[in-house]
Order: structure tokens, then C-alpha cells, then sequence
């Protein structure tokens, strides 16, 4: 996990084995992943529901981060999205859980950007450009677009739950 002053993922050089176009899209994953592991660090359990001025929950987030990425990397390599992973996005919506944790929700991230990870490592870069749809009315895009889109909507939300913590944070403090 980088320190306060460590330099950001993609200072760090290259990801080993990850194809060179698609360097920028390891890099926001590793870098959405320590970003995570140490925001959420001794985070308190009965604030995981809580909706500060009602925007959306850490629980949320956490659970979206893991559906964004797995449902569009199912996209990239040309499938569709199955019973489970449906159930999993409708879920996101469901609030509170009590079943799900802060520990069991970042080891489903870890293990998603591993997924990812690998997925990246084993895309031949000739196919960037391939068509893909999307969903039932196949919204065209690319594997390019899917993957990249992937990498920027969760830094988008890693940036909105560091707001919804801080404020969380603070809030149990007065």
C-alpha cells in the first residue's frame, strides 16, 4: 500500500505483464485499490448504510465498485451478464445489508481487480477496437471504451467515497 508520500501507481512504472495500451487502466485499478484498503482502514460497521445528506451510502459504493468492474469487463470480453451478476447490480440498491461488511466488501474488490488484472494481462491488444455491446439493446462501443470506462467510473467513485466517509468521519466526531 503506498505511503502519503509514495508516488501514484502509474509513477511507478510499468504493471508486469499488463499489454502497454493497457497500462492506464492497471494503473487505476491498483491505484483504486489502495486508495480503498486505506480509506476504509478502522472505518466504523454502523456507518457502512448511512446516507449523509442523502447521497449515496459507502455500502453502496463499495458494492459498485466491484459491479461496475466485473459487469463491463463481461462486456469487453464479448458475453453477457449472468442471473448472478444481475442479482449482484440489484442488490447495490438494497440498503441496509446486514450480511455484508466492510472486510467482506473490500476482499470482493481485491478479488475483482485481480480478475481484472489478469483479464488485461490476456487481452491481445489488436482486439481494442472490436465492436461490443452492451445489454439487451447492445449499445455500441469498443473493448477499448469498456475497459477505460471501467478504470475511470470506479476512480469516480473512489473520489465520492472518500466525500461520503470524510463527512461520515467527522460527523461522529462532534
Amino acid at each position: 500500500m503506498a505511503t502519503p508520500s509514495a508516488p501514484e501507481v502509474w509513477q511507478r512504472g510499468p504493471v508486469e505483464g499488463i499489454p502497454p495500451l493497457l497500462q492506464p487502466v492497471a494503473h487505476s485499478l491498483l491505484q483504486a485499490r489502495e486508495e480503498l484498503e486505506a480509506l476504509m482502514q478502522d472505518f466504523n460497521e454502523t456507518l457502512l448504510w448511512e446516507k449523509p445528506a442523502g447521497v449515496a451510502s459507502p455500502g453502496f459504493h463499495l458494492q459498485h465498485l466491484s459491479g461496475v468492474i466485473d459487469r463491463l469487463f463481461t462486456y469487453a470480453r464479448g458475453e453477457v451478464l449472468t442471473a448472478e451478476q444481475l442479482e449482484l447490480l440489484r442488490l447495490e440498491n438494497v440498503s441496509p445489508q446486514p450480511g455484508l461488511t466492510v472486510a467482506h466488501l473490500l476482499a470482493r474488490f481485491r478479488d475483482q481487480a485481480d480478475r481484472a488484472l489478469e483479464q488485461l494481462s490476456q487481452t491481445d491488444e489488436s482486439t481494442l477496437n472490436d465492436f461490443r455491446g452492451i445489454g439487451r439493446k447492445q449499445i455500441p462501443t469498443t473493448v477499448i471504451g469498456l475497459l477505460v470506462h471501467a478504470a475511470e467510473h470506479t476512480m469516480r467513485h473512489i473520489g465520492q467515497l472518500h466525500v461520503t466517509v470524510k463527512i461520515l468521519r467527522n460527523s461522529t466526531l462532534n
